[in-house]
């Protein structure tokens, strides 16, 4: 006798494609990472995160904490909500809704930003905040969703290159977002001038700092247009049919038996496990790599700045050769390969300092005034940096499609919503080893090297992943939810 969770499983049952969705349909998916980018690289990372500290708040030190605290309470909520999210989306038909709901809420966010004018009241500030969590609600959680509908567009054995191809997509829509607005729209005040010099396209009032105001809603108008090719040509799933009268089971009750049921299911557990780890070590790369340089070398905004465009573009070129590799080779192979070449290019950078290469090669230090990147160290700091740009995107497409591969298909929204779990739920993690073996220690260096044994564990817990066994045996959690 089947069961309620059993009856809606078999009415929206997806099965495994044979053939490759029309490329209108893989056009419009891989076009949803172009356009939700300029979120993550203008509002987060590079222009309204410092804007809003120095000079909507007034106070830095204030304003990156009021940040940190908005940003920190964001990633708890996705971590908890994710998981729940993907347990009420499956069995229940479609996620498209989802898709367009969350659509409305991320344009909504991203729009209020326009109210962040210079010195703002606490009414003010506590708006953008609130707008700028709810907007990241919206794109993490929107991510669950596109990331279910991946394994329904292309068979197993071409999971790696569409993934691979999103992700170089979405780094080359940071590229030219970023390249467009500090370069084009965002004026410096003092000057009147954009950062390569030109008259900003848009006559905007510096004074009221309207150009990097304009940042939210531009990244919102953006999302909107380039979202319209996912709406119209991606496949989404038949709606479910009415089953007698057999109730719907909460869910929270079928997330709860799909946790429940990890167990029996152990590759998955184990890659869930490992990717919280070595994602926490690879945002700390990031996070502490820049600054690093900037303390070796006295970079300043235009170094790092460049060392930035420089980690993308090699991203681009890793994410595409990562999903052939995927493709050829395995997901796991390429995770665990990279992890490997990613731990070589940290170990570089940590072997370098004013007067040293390598740890032990002397070479001169960079000479006050130079030009970036003139010196040896800056030359092989950046090397060494380009390898970790490379390898570290085709650990995030690989990780996307091996979970495609992983689950099964009637609950692939919940096991990507526990992927976006794994992906936040310990982020505090690697800064706060590194933060605390820097302050033990005295040295960035020795703190840094804290960021090796978050991979050194993943590596170790990947290697137990099976992908093919997985597969055969993902029914095992499908039985043990219906228990």
């Amino acid at each position: 006798m089947h069961t309620a969770s059993q009856a809606a499983d078999s009415q929206i049952s997806q099965p495994i494609p044979t053939r490759r969705a029309p490329l209108r349909a893989l056009f419009g998916w891989v076009l949803y990472d172009w356009a939700a980018q300029p979120y993550y690289t203008l509002v987060l990372t590079f222009l309204f995160a410092p804007y809003f500290a120095t000079v909507v708040v007034g106070d830095a030190a204030r304003g990156q904490a009021l940040w940190g605290y908005a940003a920190a309470t964001a990633g708890i909520l996705v971590a908890i909500g994710s998981p729940l999210l993907g347990a009420l989306a499956d069995g229940r038909g479609r996620r498209k809704p989802w898709i367009a709901l969350l659509t409305v809420v991320l344009v909504a966010g991203l729009a209020t930003l326009w109210l962040a004018v210079p010195a703002a009241s606490n009414g003010t500030i506590a708006l953008i905040l609130a707008a700028f969590i709810l907007a990241t609600l919206a794109a993490e959680f929107t991510q669950v969703f596109t990331n279910a509908i991946m394994p329904t567009l292309v068979p197993y054995d071409q999971l790696g290159r569409l993934s691979g191809t999103g992700w170089a997509v979405g780094y080359a829509g940071g590229l030219v977002s970023l390249a467009f607005m500090a370069g084009l729209i965002v004026a410096d005040p003092t000057t009147g001038k954009t950062v390569i010099g030109l008259d900003p396209l848009l006559r905007l009032d510096t004074a009221s700092r309207e150009g990097d105001r304009l940042v939210g809603p531009l990244a919102a108008v953006w999302f909107l247009l380039f979202m319209l090719p996912f709406f119209l040509f991606v496949p989404d799933r038949p709606p479910p049919q009415a089953h007698g009268a057999a109730p719907r089971r909460t869910a929270m009750a079928e997330l709860w038996d799909t946790i429940k049921g990890l167990p029996s299911h152990p590759d998955m557990l184990y890659f869930l496990v490992a990717r919280m780890l070595y994602t926490d070590g690879l945002a700390a790369i990031f996070a502490f790599g820049g600054i690093y340089g900037a303390a070796v070398f006295g970079w300043g905004a235009l170094e790092l700045g460049l060392f930035g465009i420089v980690l993308t573009a090699t991203g681009v070129i890793g994410a595409i050769a990562g999903g052939v590799l995927d493709d050829r080779i395995g997901a796991r192979t390429v995770i665990i390969g990279a992890l490997f070449v990613l731990l070589i290019g940290a170990l570089g950078i940590l072997s370098i300092d004013r007067t040293h290469v390598l740890f032990t090669l002397d070479v001169a230090p960079k000479a006050p005034g130079s030009s970036p990147f003139s010196s040896t160290g800056e030359r092989v700091f950046l090397a060494f940096a380009m390898v970790i740009g490379i390898v570290a995107a085709p650990v995030q497409a690989a990780s996307r499609s091996l979970l495609a591969r992983l689950a099964p298909p009637d609950k692939i929204t919940q096991f990507f919503g526990l992927f976006a779990f794994s992906g936040k739920v310990t982020a505090f993690m690697a800064p706060f080893m590194v933060a605390t073996v820097t302050a033990a220690s005295g040295s960035q260096r020795i703190g840094m090297s804290a960021i090796a044994v978050f991979l050194v564990v993943g590596i170790a817990l990947m290697a137990k992943v099976h992908p093919r066994a997985a597969r055969d045996d993902s029914s095992h959690i499908i039985r043990n939810s219906d228990r």
